[in-house]
């Protein structure tokens, strides 16, 4: 049942398109390598421009798009499965929401392993013992499996800004001036 709600958080069709790949790629017994290929598409699209144009173009036909999409993901070493997906979602002209796909997929891909992911915004790029020190922590509040996705804030000033599902966790510096600030109203 989590997965469902997961699916429908991450778009309707983006979470069908990802289902079904789950669903083939379980079935074809090829889910580990699956799941590596999709993270690495991930990546190809968010580091190639030119790509993302061809994803995101309208103008481009469905055959054009579909072989250089294959021509790239070929020449990148991508399995059968992922490229076929690809395919499938070029055909249906769907390619503009690839991305969203691959996202809703690595969502999926998490729920059902029981992955855990805390977004985290900080001041500054934390380093790697911070990182270590914050999976502990996690771990201690009762997130067992926890994959941590990071971003750098300078507004904050310093300190954390930790979501995990529905909870957050506000330790920055700027929230604490803001608290400070407000309650230094309420005295005047």
């Amino acid at each position: 049942m989590a997965a469902e709600g997961t699916i429908s958080q991450s778009g309707g069709l983006p979470g069908r398109y990802a289902a079904a790949l789950y669903d083939l790629a379980a079935e074809r017994r090829e889910l580990d390598v699956v799941v590596d290929q999709m993270d690495g598409l991930g990546r190809l699209i968010d580091q190639s421009p030119p790509l993302r144009r061809l994803l995101s173009s309208p103008l481009v036909d469905v055959n054009q798009a579909r072989n250089a999409a294959n021509a790239v993901m070929t020449a990148q070493g991508f399995g059968k499965t992922v490229i076929d997906f690809v395919g499938v979602v070029a055909n249906n002209r769907r390619l503009s929401i690839l991305r969203t796909v691959v996202t809703a997929f690595s969502t999926l891909v998490a729920t059902k392993r029981g992955v855990v992911t805390a977004t985290v915004a900080s001041a500054h790029a934390l380093s790697d013992v911070q990182r270590e020190q914050l999976r502990a922590r996690l771990i201690e509040a009762g997130y067992g499996n926890v994959n941590i996705q990071e971003s750098v804030d300078p507004t904050l000033l310093g300190g954390l800004v930790v979501r995990v599902g529905a909870r957050l966790y506000d330790t920055s510096l700027k929230s604490r001036l803001q608290r400070l600030q407000y309650a230094m109203k309420g005295a005047a």
